[in-house]
């Protein structure tokens, strides 16, 4: 099976900086511990849909279903803006945006029951779209929100609004907008319109063989915005934090409740990605002592210093990263009796432990309660 070209560059980039570093002896026990965190929180691909922001398909798989592509078109516009959602201001401040608690299951009942809350963070990206889906603004149709005609520069700014003036406006909305219009021409002129016909070009392309990583690869390839690459030493490293992650959530809000063959992914699922090298997951792979930072980059990160996209430490920490993952991977085979389970699926439980640390409602291993972990890593960009 073909090597993911993100492991190759994650352990060449890992060797060539020699920072941060990743921690064996703390590496298994804390492998262990997700393993039983996973288990008994029978925590699974489908615990996607369960997420009441997450725009939910009809199950079982249905082509047919106009819903269907609806949800695999949403999962393409939230991957295309997937990022830089950290904020330096207090909560209060921070961009937010403000839409129902319960998500779409308010929908369901009376309007007098219905609570909202300001979603901050990387939910307030699902909160603005459904927000505008609710109110019948049909902002995840590429042919939409593709046209300057239709869809002026306005409306999008209206549509990612903050829930009010007192907080800061949307990171890097000038360059979301730009991506939206070139992601959606780009649908338009070579993928008849969405994510379903990329999905049709790539099971034409490779026929019942077809994989996951030959899916990012076309992504990566057709898509500008997608193409997660550095130069480390004058040789190009690849870490396709997105690329990744919006095949991760198509596979994941299609995936099966039971053991039956993924309609979209049917070889080895997701099994040949990595996790998505972010600002969050290093945050609490550090916590759990499986990574370690030198002085110096500690004292960077508890002075909030920007980390310029292609820098080292910024290249040294997601690498670091996507190794220690797939370290985590293989120690959880091993503890589990080789029974396997996917860096998307441990990525997707990190990074959804951390947020719930980071809100106090939730503990880890040797954090006290209310206790603060490592700030993340700041950087701003257009690729997380």
């Amino acid at each position: 099976m073909e090597i993911n070209p993100v492991i190759e560059s994650a352990e060449y980039t890992y060797d060539a900086i020699d920072l941060v570093k990743l921690n064996k002896p703390g590496l298994t026990s804390a492998a262990h511990y997700i393993a039983d965190m996973i288990h008994n929180e029978h925590y699974a691909p489908a615990t996607w849909r369960t997420l009441p922001l997450h725009f939910v398909p009809p199950m079982p798989y249905d082509p047919s279903n106009a819903r269907t592509k609806e949800t695999l078109d949403w999962v393409f516009f939230v991957s295309s803006l997937n990022f830089s959602f950290w904020s330096q201001l207090e909560d209060g401040k921070r961009y937010g945006v403000e839409w129902y608690e319960d998500g779409w299951r308010a929908l369901n009942k009376p309007p007098h029951q219905r609570k909202t809350k300001v979603q901050t963070g990387y939910w307030s990206l699902p909160a603005a779209i459904n927000k505008a889906l609710e109110h019948g603004i049909p902002v995840t149709d590429p042919a939409f929100y593709s046209d300057p005609g239709r869809c002026p520069d306005s409306t999008l700014a209206s549509i990612f609004a903050s829930a009010s003036s007192e907080r800061e406006d949307m990171p890097l909305l000038v360059e979301r907008i730009a991506i939206l219009r070139q992601n959606g021409l780009i649908l338009l002129d070579q993928f008849n319109g969405s994510l379903s016909g990329m999905l049709d070009s790539w099971k034409e392309a490779f026929g019942p063989d077809r994989t996951a990583l030959q899916l990012v690869k076309m992504v990566t390839d057709a898509f500008p915005s997608f193409r997660d690459e550095a130069i480390c030493n004058n040789r190009p490293v690849y870490f396709w934090k997105r690329a990744q992650i919006l095949v991760a959530e198509a596979w994941a809000a299609f995936h099966p409740s039971d053991d039956s063959t993924h309609p979209l992914f049917p070889n080895n699922g997701v099994s040949q990605l990595t996790m998505f090298a972010d600002y969050r997951v290093p945050q609490i792979l550090h916590t759990l002592q499986i990574i370690t930072y030198p002085p110096s980059l500690l004292s960077l990160l508890q002075a909030g210093a920007l980390l310029p996209y292609g820098s080292e430490e910024e290249m040294s920490l997601r690498a670091a990263s996507i190794l220690a993952v797939e370290r985590i991977r293989e120690c959880i085979a091993v503890y589990n009796g080789n029974e396997s389970v996917s860096s998307v699926l441990i990525d997707f439980w990190l990074w959804e432990m951390a947020k719930k640390v980071e809100g106090g409602s939730a503990t880890l291993p040797g954090v006290e309660p209310g206790g603060e972990m490592v700030p993340i890593h700041l950087t701003r960009s257009i690729w997380y």
